[in-house]
């Protein structure tokens, strides 16, 4: 099976093969992928981390040998916690990465894309590991003010479950790509308020499908992309938007990833 990684800060994923069609993902710096079909120059890619699929333009991912993916698969993913910086290559070239890359075999504020060895600025933060309920929604905050942009997952643009899936991703806790894929994880929590900061909380639709999720935070606050990340009031009824005076999502439960 022919893996390739993403060497670009972003990368849309899209429905079909083509430019104009929607964008249902997005591919961050140092996602793998499994090539399992082609079309003129369009690669139908199915991410690793989440086995959620669709078609990226061939010219901005990138093939390494089978041994390269082989040490991936084996290590402890370790994500970018800074907004944004550049690496420096061997001969000076630059890498453009956001919050939520992973940097591949990292060690020592260095990273290896094949045989060449990256360097980082001395100042970044990094995440792997299982981390906290409290550093998973230090991490969410990160993203306050970012974009709604369907099939984003980024710092620069984020629908509602890629938000969610990329925070959890960081801190050491893999989700599904889509809402209603997420609320299969976890544990149910009863009620609003035996809710923990870092629990998932799910909103439906009058036809009762799950359509929209985001982090619990303390004191009954929810951090979630609507419009943007941003945060809200929420209890048994769901978010209630303060300066719209109404509620805007309707909650059907709350799951918790953590143990």
């Amino acid at each position: 099976m022919k893996k390739d990684i993403c060497i670009l800060p972003l990368v849309p994923v899209r429905e079909k093969p083509s430019d104009r069609s929607q964008m249902i993902n997005q591919l961050l710096f140092g996602d793998v992928v499994a090539i399992k079909d082609q079309y003129k120059s369009w690669l139908f890619a199915e991410t690793l981390h989440d086995g959620y699929a669709g078609w990226v333009d061939e010219k901005q991912v990138t093939p390494f040998v089978d041994t390269y993916f082989a040490q991936l698969e084996e290590e402890t993913p370790v994500f970018l916690n800074t907004e944004f910086t550049r690496a420096t290559g061997p001969n000076g070239e630059n890498l453009v990465l956001t919050l939520g890359s992973r940097l591949p075999l990292f060690r020592n504020n260095r990273f290896m894309l094949g045989e060449k060895e990256y360097q980082l600025p001395e100042n970044i933060s990094v995440l792997t590991g299982k981390q906290p309920a409290k550093k998973i929604t230090e991490t969410a905050r990160k993203y306050l003010g970012s974009s709604f942009l369907w099939g984003g997952r980024s710092f620069f643009g984020t629908d509602c479950s890629g938000f969610t899936q990329i925070v959890f991703r960081m801190c050491g806790y893999p989700l599904q790509r889509d809402a209603s894929q997420q609320a299969e994880h976890g544990t149910l929590v009863n009620f609003v308020e035996e809710a923990r900061q870092g629990d998932l909380a799910f909103f439906e639709n009058e036809e009762g499908s799950i359509i929209h999720v985001g982090i619990l935070l303390d004191n009954q606050e929810i951090i979630h992309s609507s419009g943007q990340v941003r945060t809200d009031t929420v209890d048994h009824e769901g978010i209630f938007r303060t300066d719209l005076k109404k509620y805007t999502h309707k909650l059907r439960f709350i799951k918790r990833i953590l143990p």
